[in-house]
């Protein structure tokens, strides 16, 4: 009953345009298309593939937004795919490939070029994934997530690695045939890179796992603040009690 009244309230009004919802995700598309544009990075990497992924899911959910005037994001299992893909990218960027380096010095040191590409991959590999993932923590719809989903998610990033051995293997003359170090056998063999699929995939598996309880941990507080006003309304709309 609560929720057919908030959509009828959502529908009924120029209200949306101003919910934080919807300009934040318009910040989303922002970050991620302007990080794609300003980089040099092809389709081979991950980081452009993620955030090409989360340039289209959050394009269509401003489109559905704003001719549907709801604040609930499209497609809630494809969004939570979309938020691990982009974790992942954050993540391994900066624990593996940056070893935790702060990028912030690339930003206003080196040529123009080499600060646009600083910039480019700021928006890809931090501030998308970070504005992502805070959107997933406050925005529309909860709870949309489910344990069963995990293997279905993870099937893109593993079937990434995959493809990615099997054109070098078909194709050895393909530019950048190993974008990432941790991909490439020339040095210690496909046992090792097989041991670092292997390592990478348990740590998705836990990073997936944490993906849907968050949105469970963000339900179960949301409900619980609602409730916490509902109380608090029907305390402070009680009479008080008359006193001889």
């Amino acid at each position: 009953m609560e929720r057919d009244v908030e959509q009828n309230v959502e529908a009924s009004g120029p209200s949306l345009w101003v919910r934080p919802a919807l300009w934040w995700r318009l910040g989303i598309v922002l970050s991620a298309g302007g990080g794609l544009i300003t980089g040099t990075s092809s389709l081979v990497y991950f980081t452009v593939e993620s955030n090409v992924l989360v340039l289209g899911y959050f394009t269509a959910a401003l489109y559905r937004m704003i001719t549907q005037r709801t604040v609930d994001g499209p497609a809630p299992r494809l969004r939570g795919a979309v938020t691990l893909y982009i974790l992942i990218t954050g993540l391994v960027a900066h624990i593996v490939l940056n070893h935790g380096a702060s990028p912030l010095p690339g930003l206003t040191h080196g040529s123009a070029a080499d600060r646009l590409q600083s910039w480019s991959l700021l928006l890809l590999h931090y501030t998308t994934p970070i504005m992502v993932l805070l959107d997933w923590l406050c925005c529309r719809p909860r709870n949309a997530s489910r344990w069963r989903d995990l293997p279905l998610w993870l099937a893109f990033p593993l079937g990434y690695a995959g493809l990615t051995e099997l054109r070098a293997a078909l194709f050895p003359f393909f530019p950048n045939r190993y974008p990432y170090f941790f991909l490439d056998p020339s040095g210690h063999g496909y046992g090792w890179v097989g041991l670092q699929i292997a390592q990478l995939t348990v740590e998705f598996v836990v990073l997936a796992a944490l993906v849907v309880g968050l949105d469970r941990l963000g339900t179960s507080a949301r409900s619980a603040l609602a409730g916490r006003g509902r109380a608090a309304g029907i305390r402070s709309s009680t009479p008080p009690a008359k006193t001889s």
